[in-house]
């Protein structure tokens, strides 16, 4: 993840460690800081631990959930938020870059969405919650890093399609798409309400997600963008 997503993915676990839940902390390479976010969730009485691995490995993504599932026990709720950010016009970026975002987006969500799915399926209740972003639900044309924005759409594609094959097992599968985020953000001047959003406006979607409020609800995508829309 870029910087910024880290932070983001950072103060959305706090929040559903506020909210009661207890945590598992994934991190690549940043163990440190996924200590500290780790500590910083049991402040909130819940028990919180750290797994690492790479998301878009397959056997690493099994390990990283055996060791979630040895501290915590089986994971109820996914949130999919990794999302590397290549930056770069579409025909400026190398293929790794490509592969990258794509991978990082796509492949990530789909390994640990999967991985998740049988315990869910045996509980008969779950919630996966994937990251998208605001602009790739719509059919723009995206020059400027499009690789990041093509597998955010897919990302938001396979929310619905996952949304289909879980609609009888208790699991609702949805989505939630920030524009900007308060420590994104240089010049907020052009943004709606001029302000970009605030952790807690990221977070508020993603809690109801999470409750028994939402139960009926699944296959959707809300953007977290002020009303941010193209005229007419």
């Amino acid at each position: 993840m870029t910087g910024s997503a880290k932070r983001v993915g950072r103060e959305m676990l706090l929040e559903l460690a506020a909210a009661g839940a207890d945590v598992a902390v994934h991190y690549r390479t940043s163990e440190e800081a996924a200590a500290e976010t780790a500590a910083d969730a049991r402040a909130h009485g819940v028990e919180a631990t750290t797994v690492e691995g790479d998301v878009t490995d397959p056997d690493a993504v099994d390990s990283l959930f055996s060791d979630c599932e040895s501290e915590l026990g089986d994971v109820e709720i996914l949130v999919n938020a990794v999302g590397p950010l290549p930056q770069g016009r579409w025909d400026e970026l190398s293929l790794d870059e490509w592969k990258t975002a794509v991978e990082g987006c796509l492949y990530s969500t789909y390994l640990c969405s999967q991985r998740a799915l049988p315990s869910m399926r045996s509980a008969g209740w779950g919630r996966i919650i994937n990251f998208g972003v605001a602009d790739a639900r719509d059919d723009r044309a995206v020059p400027m890093n499009f690789p990041y924005f093509a597998a955010k759409k897919a990302v938001l594609q396979f929310t619905r399609t996952l949304a289909y094959d879980t609609q009888d097992d208790g699991i609702t599968v949805n989505a939630v798409s920030p524009f900007a985020v308060e420590n994104t953000v240089v010049d907020v001047s052009e943004y709606p309400r001029g302000r970009p959003a605030t952790f807690e406006d990221v977070a508020a979607p993603i809690l109801f997600f999470c409750s028994d409020a939402a139960a009926y609800i699944s296959g959707q995508n809300v953007a977290v963008d002020g009303g941010r829309l193209q005229e007419a």
